[in-house]
């Protein structure tokens, strides 16, 4: 049996998109067997947090499309990054200029309510913005931060492209780059590959980096951003896989599955061992 599934596993981290379903129109096509797989785990006992970086939608709405789909799950079991950042953002009392989607932007209307009575905005946040990345706002989170005394930028993951609708597109963490380049700052990322995104979701289930595993599509921030943190990190040949992602020249993933039917299998019958 593999090295990876050796050791004890007292808990299952998974992204969303391209995991539990495929993005396309509307809600989005169930991946087959993840419904099942997930029923499987917990029939097991196997606690399971939904790690995503998901900036388009809120958890509600998460929650909403999942169930959809046949998956049970509470928005407590979703650990997504908008609210993440505005845990941060009140802790250090800041003022965003925000670059995120429509559909969250509500979610941060506490901290600009009174922002004529606290100045001008002391950091910027991007999430994936879609078709909200159009010059016009790039430049306006640009000057944003060329006007700060100390700019500060936060990026809601740091993704370089995702898979929508079937074709690949380009992520947050390609237009943060730009605003890097163009500032000579460094993003503070909040969302996966963070260890402190990840260290939440842990913390939530009780247990420790070496009894988790992470599964996810994404090669470096689901994988490469797991295993940084000790705990296992298990690719799905589902969502924005490519076969290149298996000769990946940094990242080395613990195993390689079919899908997360083919994960759960092997993590299943492992327990059955113990």
């Amino acid at each position: 049996m593999s090295d990876w599934i050796e050791k004890p596993i007292k808990g299952v981290l998974l992204d969303i998109t391209g995991v539990l379903y495929e993005s396309g129109e509307g809600l989005g096509t169930v991946i087959p067997g993840s419904v099942e797989a997930i029923a499987r785990l917990k029939e097991c006992g196997v606690p399971v947090r939904l790690v995503t970086n998901e900036t388009c939608a809120t958890r509600e709405a998460v929650v909403d499309k999942l169930q959809h789909h046949g998956y049970n799950v509470t928005v407590e079991q979703i650990f997504s990054p908008v609210p993440a950042v505005l845990s941060v953002l009140k802790e250090r009392k800041l003022i965003p200029h925000l670059l995120v989607h429509p559909a969250v932007e509500n979610e941060f209307k506490s901290l600009l309510s009174s922002r004529e009575n606290r100045g001008t905005p002391t950091c910027v946040v991007m999430g994936d913005a879609d078709e909200g990345f159009s010059f016009v706002n790039m430049n306006d989170a640009f000057l944003a931060l060329m006007a700060m005394d100390k700019p500060v930028l936060f990026s809601l993951g740091k993704g370089k492209y995702y898979k929508h609708k079937g074709q690949l597109q380009l992520d947050v963490g390609s237009f943060a780059a730009a605003l890097e380049f163009a500032c000579d700052i460094q993003a503070e990322v909040v969302g996966k590959p963070s260890p402190q995104f990840f260290g939440a979701a842990l913390a939530d289930m009780g247990i420790t980096a070496d009894q988790a595993v992470m599964v996810g599509d994404d090669i470096v921030s689901d994988v490469g951003g797991a295993q940084k943190c000790g705990i296992r990190g298990v690719l799905v040949r589902t969502g924005k896989y490519t076969p290149k992602c298996e000769n990946h020249p940094t990242v080395k993933p613990n195993f390689i599955a079919d899908n997360l039917a083919n994960a759960v299998d092997l993590i299943v019958s492992c327990l059955k061992q113990i």
